[in-house]
């Protein structure tokens, strides 16, 4: 004969909480086991022991869950805040608290096979209209001043870029614009962020990044605004997102991709020790040239100063210098000869000069005799009562 019932008329008694709730717990856990259910992660924890407690929750309800530390240990990713996933487990209720709880057994990343698919629909839909055709891709400058980001400023990729630069090639200009790499509002500001760099003319690169993580960590990088906006850009983009096996839109669409955000420096600017080395190789190498070069001459120079023709010149030159000379001295003889000749004509003419000088009887110690401007050279010229001036070679004296 089985038990009576709680509620049966043979037993009227008024059950007690703990009777109620084991009732409820015996009927919940046998009839709950093996449940699958998806939603939303909401503040886990982890506990000193290494179990995870977390909340799962939709639009209209919530359900603490409880994974244990060997179930954790044993997941592929590590569950987050906010995250979609789909858990199998068995309904408990704790009977203390009068609560019910999910006893994770499994867990698993919800909605992977819906974003793959809108992956490949847009990365086709791109395709299709020419994205990503080879003929639309820039060419990065070989020597860029000015390069803009275009990432979160607390991330660790930004942290890479900036020590990757500072080691190769710490002359750059570096801006960074500042947009969230996860999340609803991710795309947009990624695309702003795009946007603004291509108004500036003097950015000479634009680097889009963000560090490694799930498909839908990633997921703003495969939205189309951001693709758009990556093609529109007058100005050469690099795309590096995620790790090397990650592969985005971005990717695609972008002028070069770099599989880590520091290959995306080192695809983008040499490294000035490289530089330094290249350019004293090349100093080696043309001063090596230069004396191959002048050596060659030298040598050629000899070559030719042993040849007939060259002998025969130099006794030529030599010939026409020694009739050079003979006509130099001959030149200088006769130069002066004239000389000396146009000297004695020249005595004669000052002598025949001061033959008729005027003056030459004052020179001797003769005098003249004046009355008023006439020089009175005979006695018939003389005057009486007119006043007389007497003329010497030094004074004059009026008698």
């Amino acid at each position: 004969m089985s038990q009576p019932s709680l509620f049966s008329a043979e037993a009227p008694k008024v059950p007690t909480v703990t009777e109620l709730t084991g009732l409820i717990k015996d009927l919940l856990e046998t009839s709950f086991q093996n449940v699958d259910l998806e939603g939303e992660i909401s503040k886990p924890v982890v506990s000193s022991s290494g179990h995870l407690y977390f909340t799962l929750k939709d639009s209209g309800a919530q359900m603490p869950c409880v994974m244990w530390r060997s179930t954790y240990q044993r997941l592929s990713f590590k569950p987050a805040h906010g995250q979609q996933v789909q858990l199998t487990g068995d309904v408990q209720l704790y009977a203390p608290h009068g609560k019910y709880q999910l006893i994770v057994r499994s867990a698993r990343q919800a909605g992977l096979g819906a974003l793959q698919q809108a992956f490949e629909k847009l990365k086709q839909k791109l395709q299709d209209e020419g994205l990503f055709d080879s003929h639309h891709k820039k060419q990065l400058p070989p020597f860029p001043k000015v390069v803009g980001i275009v990432t979160s400023a607390q991330g660790a990729a930004l942290q890479d870029v900036i020590s990757t630069f500072e080691k190769r090639y710490p002359m750059i200009t570096l801006r960074v614009y500042h947009a969230a790499v996860q999340g609803v509002q991710a795309a947009p500001q990624i695309a702003r962020g795009v946007n603004y760099f291509a108004t500036q003319p003097e950015t000479d690169v634009v680097i889009v990044t963000r560090g490694g993580g799930s498909l839908e960590d990633l997921w703003p990088f495969n939205e189309e605004v951001v693709a758009r906006a990556i093609f529109n850009c007058p100005i050469p983009v690099i795309s590096a997102v995620g790790h090397e096996t990650d592969f985005s839109i971005s990717d695609f669409v972008a002028d070069v991709r770099a599989a880590t955000p520091t290959q995306a420096v080192a695809l983008m600017v040499p490294d000035l020790n490289d530089l330094r080395f290249q350019v004293e190789e090349l100093h080696r190498s043309v001063h090596f040239r230069m004396e191959q070069r002048l050596q060659r001459a030298k040598d050629r120079i000899q070559s030719l100063a042993k040849t007939y023709a060259l002998h025969a010149v130099m006794e030529k030159v030599q010939r026409q210098r020694t009739h050079v000379d003979h006509l130099s001295k001959k030149t200088l003889s006769l130069t002066e000869m004239m000389l000396m000749q146009n000297r004695r004509k020249l005595e004669q003419l000052q002598s025949r000069l001061m033959q008729q000088n005027p003056n030459q009887p004052l020179e001797l110690g003769y005098s003249r005799v004046w009355q008023g401007d006439e020089w009175i050279r005979k006695a018939s010229d003389f005057k009486k009562g007119k006043p007389v001036r007497i003329e010497w070679k030094d004074n004059k004296l009026d008698v």
